[in-house]
């Protein structure tokens, strides 16, 4: 299946908190999305990575997205070489993605900076011909997306761009809920952490509110780039 967003995340739950509006906006555009987790969650001091995938799974309905795989990846441990960026690599060249959605360059997490990266480099590598890969025992073609853009994590990150997603926060907040072990809950006991808290929860909007205010919208997602941005005309910057 051909995709025209690829979104991928270090962790189950990245995607939908750094781009869950802008996938659900493209989606309802007529857009194929698909997310791709690097790893189970299996570290993360709340929940298991068996109730991670169940939220994921459930999350992903909530999106409507064409499909969501997870490559399996070392939670905290991966790295980016060779092993890891062919495995990627096959995933892109499977799906033809015209942009990729991925991690923060810059995060508290080291995993979303490792992420970062290795998602760049192999979005880069994938349009090498002579990087060999094989998929169902063909050989895959080189394919190398168009756009790569970073979302915005737990820094407040200065973005490069902003999507006006206004109307789909609602969807938003429902995917993200939807790990119901990660995010708040008044009678959940054991351990906090710093995304269990309500003033985390209520970020979700009130960061949104605060992206949409700088471009006269209702609500935003933030966006950064390693490359520059072109337009055909400048009347094409809203």
């Amino acid at each position: 299946m051909k995709l025209d967003i690829l979104a991928i995340g270090a962790h189950p739950d990245d995607v939908e908190l750094g781009c869950g509006a802008t996938i659900a906006k493209e989606i309802a555009n007529g857009k194929l999305v698909g997310i791709i987790d690097l790893t189970r969650g299996e570290l993360g001091t709340r929940g298991t990575a068996e109730t991670r995938k169940e939220e994921a799974r459930v999350s992903a309905e909530i999106l409507r997205v064409s499909l969501r795989e997870n490559l399996g990846f070392a939670d905290g441990f991966f790295v980016n070489d060779k092993e890891h960026q062919l495995k990627l690599i096959e995933a892109i060249r499977k799906y033809q993605p015209e942009v990729v959605l991925c991690n923060a360059i810059d995060d508290r997490h080291i995993d979303h900076g490792k992420g970062s990266k290795l998602v760049s480099d192999a979005c880069f590598l994938s349009g090498l011909m002579k990087i060999e890969t094989e998929a169902f025992g063909e050989k895959q073609e080189p394919w190398r997306p168009k756009f790569v853009y970073h979302y915005i994590q737990w820094k407040n990150i200065e973005p490069d761009l902003i999507v006006d997603v206004t109307g789909y926060i609602d969807v938003k907040i429902d995917a993200v809920m939807a790990y119901k072990t990660q995010f708040y809950d008044p009678k959940a006991k054991g351990p906090q952490t710093p995304i269990s808290s309500k003033n985390f929860t209520d970020s979700i909007e009130y960061r949104a509110r605060d992206l949409g205010r700088l471009i006269g919208a209702e609500h935003g997602e933030g966006f950064t780039v390693e490359r520059c941005i072109a337009v055909d005309s400048i009347f094409d910057v809203k």
